[in-house]
């Protein structure tokens, strides 16, 4: 069975990629793998994030704010389509700090980063605790709040529901979905791609692998090397409550539904997805130095997710040099760049070449010289 593209993985870098293709009028079949795959799409916090990114790296703060820039349209269209209201805000965010030199240092650093994007306009201002008290006036901040980061850009949105209208928006104009269908190799020739599952071939002349940490196994079958570990990320979930946090925090934040999220935790486990009460202990340590009346809510939900991560943490954009058509898109922060996912990524695809810009983000840049 022939398609012109055929995507790996339906999370959510793959879906918002697949959804662009298909806007594209382009025939477009997702393969998904089952229940027991690793899912980061399932763990994600929802942050729809811009401040503080790209240290080190200028070309991601400039990627994120690329597709910051395209999420209202992207939402607008995208809700449409599936008929799902995607909860998606962007009235700014914060990043709490504690004491004055935390304060102090999250000024230098987020500066620093401002320095490396030459000319650009600062979309972040550092608000001193009162400021901060006047900006939340439901919450009584815990003694050692000193104040917090405000992005401008910054929001958030539902993370399930944004999968779930990516998938119906695939559908809805004309692309295929199959579950259950992990793929168990890829054969190439003149004409492209053929991939097989256990029960099925399909084929195609282009073909993308975003298949999270699946990803790996796969793009050495088109002869790219793809660096990834697994990054263990748990959160906590409250009752719901009364609103009160009208703004996303880094670690913190409100659901339209009233339950606060929790998270997130960083953790170097390999593959393990289970759930602790250090980590427990540790997000709620946090969470009520920020705001000491969420001692007395109810924890009703804990879970456990891993993110994909590469070596320096950025994500990879590559088209294989020796079976051209073969792309590779993985980051682990899909609900932010599901926007340019959609539009950008999957139009050079389309097109068949990734734009010079995304050099950057290629895997090579982990290629180290081997010893004579």
């Amino acid at each position: 069975m022939g398609f012109d593209v055929i995507v790996i993985g339906a999370g959510t870098v793959g879906a918002a990629i697949a959804y662009g293709l298909a806007r594209k009028k382009l025939s477009v079949l997702v393969l998904d793998g089952d229940d027991s795959d690793y899912r980061a799409a399932r763990a994600n916090f929802g942050l729809v994030w811009l401040q503080g990114k790209g240290r080190d790296m200028p070309a991601y703060q400039q990627l994120t704010r690329s597709s910051i820039d395209l999420w209202p349209e992207f939402n607008a269209e995208l809700s449409s389509l599936s008929a799902a209201d995607l909860q998606y805000e962007r009235n700014g965010g914060l990043a709490f700090c504690f004491g004055e030199d935390e304060f102090e240092n999250r000024r230098i650093a987020l500066q620093r980063l401002h320095n490396q994007l030459a000319g650009a306009e600062a979309d972040w201002e550092m608000l001193d605790r009162a400021a901060l008290a006047r900006l939340l006036p439901a919450i009584e901040l815990g003694p050692d709040v000193s104040g917090a980061s405000f992005g401008r850009r910054d929001g958030h949105a539902n993370p399930l529901r944004l999968l779930a209208a990516l998938h119906s928006g695939i559908l809805r104009l004309g692309g295929a979905l199959r579950g259950d269908s992990a793929v168990k190799t890829i054969a190439t020739d003149r004409a492209g791609f053929t991939v097989e599952t256990a029960t099925e071939r399909f084929s195609a002349p282009r073909l993308v692998i975003a298949a999270g940490l699946g990803s790996q196994a796969l793009a050495r079958q088109v002869d790219l090397e793809i660096p990834l570990r697994p990054q263990r990320g748990q959160i906590l979930v409250t009752e719901r409550l009364a609103p009160f946090l009208p703004l996303p925090a880094s670690g913190l934040r409100q659901t339209r539904e009233g339950t606060v999220m929790i998270g997130a935790t960083q953790e170097e486990t390999g593959f393990d997805i289970s759930t602790t009460s250090q980590a427990a202990a540790q997000l709620s340590r946090k969470a009520v130095r920020v705001v000491p009346a969420l001692a007395d809510v109810r924890l009703v939900r804990q879970w456990a997710g891993l993110r994909v991560m590469t070596p320096d943490s950025y994500p990879i954009y590559a088209q294989s040099q020796a079976h051209p058509g073969a792309f590779v898109t993985l980051c682990h922060s899909g609900v932010t760049l599901a926007a340019l996912h959609a539009t950008v990524i999957a139009d050079a695809i389309a097109a068949g070449a990734l734009p010079a810009s995304l050099d950057v983000f290629h895997q090579r840049r982990f290629d180290v010289p081997k010893a004579a």
